[in-house]
């Protein structure tokens, strides 16, 4: 049977689609017979967004729609959706003037009525395409995965089409088995209308794929809109040198989606995918693992991977990416600064080291320090952002003293312009350690529907629980009011003007509460 597979990045922000991208490079390699096709409506007009879609089903005619969803979740302390959902819903629960109160609630109100616009467009424009494929052949089926499908499996297969693929995690192995006709039921995925997801499914390991270097020539030919990411100068292109993350923070999603194993790319094959792009005139990189150094076994990697850049004489290129500063050696902060990163976020989520360990983050705020200034020593002049994430688990004022300490000393180390602070409320998610504590603490109720942002869903949902929900709730209001363009480091002001600052060697250590021993009877 002939295979045409469209791929169709639904509406999103402006970001490099790698996740189709790779999709679309590992079926070309097994099926190089099969016709394919990307459509990326996150260069098209939102007024255009049918019309395109049916001009580009009408041409290709696709006997496989491939529907890649990126984001639904929007807790987050940036513009987006017309307006910034932190600060209205901040402005809503805690704000003390009515009419700021009223503002937030409008705000709040235009970002809801977004969210819920854009959820049923998506799954519109998924029902829309899927039909519009019918008419052309009668046979052709739907797959939708992407980031946010992963998180929201559940609740997805309620309102997309019978028959429609839902798959979590990597789609590369689902896609492999659709196309030979091979059975799926042992794939992170389930029919709409006909089977159920597995319990706990997103828990699964994904398959294990030797990742090779994506064909850019083929892609270009797949792909019309790719020039549209070449044009900017500022903008960074991602490549991927792992997957996977052996962590257990207590918030996070990836290290569900991705599996706990992690699997390295080959070096010389990430370096051969960069050239390609190099070669078309990109010089900005975002390695989009979900740590660029996850543990220190992975160290050797790292470097290896770093020296073959500078080996290719690939000189003048930037990259930047999320890393875990705990895994940090001079060897590599050297080999990073010689490559050009020149940004990079950790995502520490709190300068107390007690916080760190009852969040299961797994790593020692004392080494952090003390490789950042192995790679201000190796010459690293750029900007880091540190994450923080307030109020997630047992805060208390000592411990946000403690921040204010931790924060100070990176700018020290950096230089406070350097640094800049990132306050995030954490966006509850199902599927991780945060949600089996809400359970626990009977701040939610098992059923409760993670899609919601209903205000007494919502509320909830956006974690910033009491008894220090409304002191942190004041302090982001009037750090909006003072400095909203510089929201975060207004933030660490305000905190340490009514905290004070505690020792940092106290932010360092996590005593640990050793309950005596019972003997045992004679």
């Amino acid at each position: 049977m002939e295979n045409r597979i469209l791929y169709v990045r639904l509406p999103c922000n402006p970001i490099f689609p790698i996740g189709v991208v790779y999709l679309a490079d590992h079926v070309h390699k097994l099926f190089p017979e099969a016709e394919q096709r990307i459509f990326d409506l996150g260069t098209v007009p939102p007024l255009d967004f049918a019309g395109a879609l049916d001009a580009c089903v009408d041409e290709f005619q696709p006997t496989l729609l491939v529907f890649s969803w990126r984001d639904i979740q929007i807790y987050a302390p940036v513009g987006g959706r017309g307006g910034n959902p932190l600060q209205n819903a901040f402005e809503f629960y805690y704000a003390k003037n009515p009419f700021v109160k009223l503002r937030g609630a409008l705000g709040g109100l235009r970002i809801t009525t977004a969210y819920y616009t854009e959820l049923w467009r998506n799954q519109g424009l998924i029902k829309r395409g899927l039909q519009r494929a019918q008419k052309y052949r009668s046979n052709a089926r739907a797959v939708v995965g992407g980031g946010a499908v992963s998180v929201f499996y559940e609740q997805l297969g309620r309102s997309l089409p019978a028959g429609t693929i839902i798959s979590v995690g990597e789609g590369e192995a689902l896609l492999e088995k659709l196309l030979a006709n091979r059975d799926l039921s042992d794939e992170r995925c389930y029919v709409v209308g006909e089977t159920k997801p597995r319990d706990r499914m997103i828990h699964e390991q994904p398959t294990n794929i030797e990742k090779t270097a994506c064909n850019y020539n083929y892609i270009e030919k797949i792909w019309p809109e790719f020039q549209y990411y070449l044009h900017d100068e500022d903008f960074y292109v991602g490549v991927q040198t792992k997957r996977g993350c052996p962590h257990n923070c207590c918030y996070c999603i990836y290290t569900v989606i991705e599996g706990k194993q992690v699997r390295i790319n080959p070096a010389d094959e990430v370096v051969a995918e960069i050239r390609q792009l190099y070669d078309r005139g990109i010089r900005n990189f975002w390695f989009t693992d979900a740590q660029f150094i996850p543990a220190r076994k992975f160290i050797d990697d790292a470097v290896e991977l770093l020296q073959k850049i500078i080996d290719a004489g690939m000189d003048d290129i930037h990259w930047a990416a999320y890393i875990r500063a705990d895994n940090l050696t001079p060897e590599l902060c050297d080999l990073m600064v010689k490559t050009g990163m020149n940004y990079f976020e950790i995502g520490i989520t709190s300068g107390s080291q007690e916080l760190v360990r009852k969040m299961r983050m797994g790593y020692n705020l004392r080494t952090v320090l003390e490789n950042c200034r192995d790679l201000k020593a190796a010459g690293f002049n750029d900007l880091v952002s540190v994450n923080y994430s307030f109020n997630v688990i047992d805060e208390t004022y000592e411990t946000i003293r403690q921040t204010i300490a931790y924060h100070r000393e990176l700018e020290r180390i950096f230089g406070p312009d350097k640094v800049e602070p990132a306050i995030f409320f954490i966006g509850l998610q199902p599927h991780t350690h945060l949600e089996e504590y809400a359970f626990k603490k009977d701040i939610l109720k098992p059923g409760y529907d993670p899609m919601s942002i209903m205000p007494w869903t919502a509320r909830k949902l956006l974690w910033n629980p009491e008894p220090f929900g409304s002191f942190f709730g004041e302090v982001c209001l009037q750090a909006w009011r003072q400095n909203p363009n510089d929201f975060g480091r207004e933030v660490m002001k305000i905190l340490e003007e009514k905290l004070g600052c505690a020792d940092l060697e106290e932010a360092l250590s996590a005593p640990v509460d050793v309950k005596e021993k019972q003997l045992l009877p004679a």
